[in-house]
């Protein structure tokens, strides 16, 4: 059904670990301060971005009386508090284990910076483990953020893989984006307040990464659980 696949590449935020609920609430208590509301139509236009770029869209579409680098400053205080508290997206550990039992290259490519991430793994670093490269978005390789193809042909690179034997699993339309323009299929796992057709171009769409099934792109199977009879 799907094209097989070798190597694996991970956003981070809203499909490995349990982030973005931080950004709506830090967003939404600062635009509050103006009488501004922070909703999902604008969030979906700015997940996944580089943080600055991110942060244009909010102040512009808001028409906020602060510029995007007063935004990102306030913002980092607050999230600083927050990440370290990021537990993971259901499923997210069960996959990367188990492919990485298997001796599948899988890799991190997430627009947050070294900092950001630090704090967000703070909990998970024997699990980050898995991964065989992580990049992120203050890598000097990532010149353009998403929807650019720059993180993901960098790990693509990085892990020696040519792009069309990589799958890029996604939250973020412009993650999607950037996955086709990198020549990579694309599973995409949106937040459910996303409107769907933003994920139209992603090869496939589930609501969770416990939905996902290794063996239709070629890898290997999750172990088969035994049955039981009543009388067990």
């Amino acid at each position: 059904m799907f094209r097989n696949v070798t190597h694996v590449l991970y956003d981070m935020d809203g499909l490995l670990l349990d982030t973005e609920p931080f950004y709506t609430e830090v967003t939404q208590k600062i635009v509050a301060r103006y009488g501004r509301t922070f909703d999902w139509s604008l969030k979906s236009r700015m997940i996944g971005k580089q943080a600055l770029a991110s942060a244009r869209i909010l102040v512009e579409t808001l028409n906020l009386p602060i510029t995007p680098e007063d935004y990102l400053r306030e913002r980092a205080g607050m999230l600083a508090e927050l990440f370290p508290l990021a537990e993971p997206m259901p499923g997210a550990r069960r996959l990367t284990e188990h492919l990485a039992r298997h001796g599948i290259p899988q890799a991190v490519a997430s627009s947050s910076h070294t900092h950001e991430f630090e704090l967000k793994v703070t909990r998970h670093r024997d699990w980050f483990t898995c991964f065989q490269c992580i990049v992120l978005g203050d890598d000097p390789a990532v010149r353009r953020g998403k929807p650019s193809p720059d993180i993901f042909l960098a790990a693509a690179t990085r892990l020696g893989v040519h792009p069309e034997f990589c799958l890029v699993l996604e939250d973020a339309p412009s993650g999607i984006e950037a996955a086709r323009a990198a020549g990579m299929s694309v599973v995409a796992v949106p937040n459910p307040e996303m409107n769907p057709d933003s994920c139209r171009d992603a090869d496939q769409i589930l609501s969770s990464l416990e939905s996902f099934d290794p063996s239709a792109w070629g890898l290997p199977p999750y172990p088969v659980l035994p049955a039981f009879s009543e009388s067990d």
